[in-house]
């Protein structure tokens, strides 16, 4: 991917949120799901975090710098997500939900 300046988007709205999906699929074959937050399990303070699902909800094993890389991506096309808590971006769909949410919506 070309490096823009913040300020400018590479594609509006949804196609944008699609482009992005697919840049993040062959960037990491075999990813289903990307979910972000602030709670790296390996670091004592926030610090910026992606962890990969296959389609079956099996972690992928991914590098540092892809992880933070996607992280960064997702973070950038939407910025106007609270980031306080974690967040997964569904590849197929093209979407961001608050993973919070989903997860208390499983508990009713």
């Amino acid at each position: 991917m070309l490096a823009l300046p913040s300020d400018i988007r590479a594609c509006p709205g949804n196609e944008q949120r699609r482009h992005l999906a697919v840049q993040l699929s062959e960037m990491i074959p075999g990813a289903a799901t990307v979910r972000v937050s602030f709670n790296d399990p390996k670091q004592t303070w926030p610090h910026l975090h992606a962890a990969v699902k296959d389609g079956a909800g099996k972690p992928l094993e991914v590098g540092r710098t892809t992880s933070r890389v996607a992280a960064r991506w997702i973070l950038r096309v939407w910025p106007e997500a609270d980031w306080r808590s974690p967040h997964t971006f569904d590849l197929a769909e093209a979407t961001l939900t608050r993973t919070d949410q989903v997860a208390a919506g499983r508990d009713r």
